[in-house]
């Protein structure tokens, strides 16, 4: 990991910009649980943030599957209040997680 590199939070463009920013935070969390070394290193020699919105859950979910495929580390964050459907993810830093994430918008452009 070099310095620069994002962690990458996406979001559901579908959900209110504050509610965005809450479930992102949330899938950030979540991924630190997960991936305690590959944050670590993160944060030691990054910390540099990437947050980015995804239009659905469903886009969310095959953005994980591409991750899964392409090795990358993720963490998808499932929001009780709302039944259990996934909110927000995170993404490992690299370069493989920019091009998985180069299409999308930045999150908090706007509310449903």
């Amino acid at each position: 990991m070099k310095p620069g590199d994002k962690l990458y939070l996406v979001t559901r463009a579908d959900l209110a910009p504050g509610y965005q920013a809450v479930q992102s935070c949330h899938a950030m969390r979540q991924f630190t649980h997960d991936h305690p070394d590959v944050d670590s290193v993160w944060f030691t020699n990054s910390n540099y943030l990437a947050l980015l919105s995804a239009p659905s859950e469903i886009e969310l979910m095959r953005l994980l599957v591409s991750a899964h495929d392409a090795e990358v580390p993720a963490s998808a964050f499932r929001e009780p209040d709302v039944g259990g459907k996934i909110t927000a993810i995170a993404l490992g830093p690299g370069e493989r997680t920019r091009k998985l994430c180069e299409h999308l918008p930045l999150a908090l452009k706007g509310s449903p």
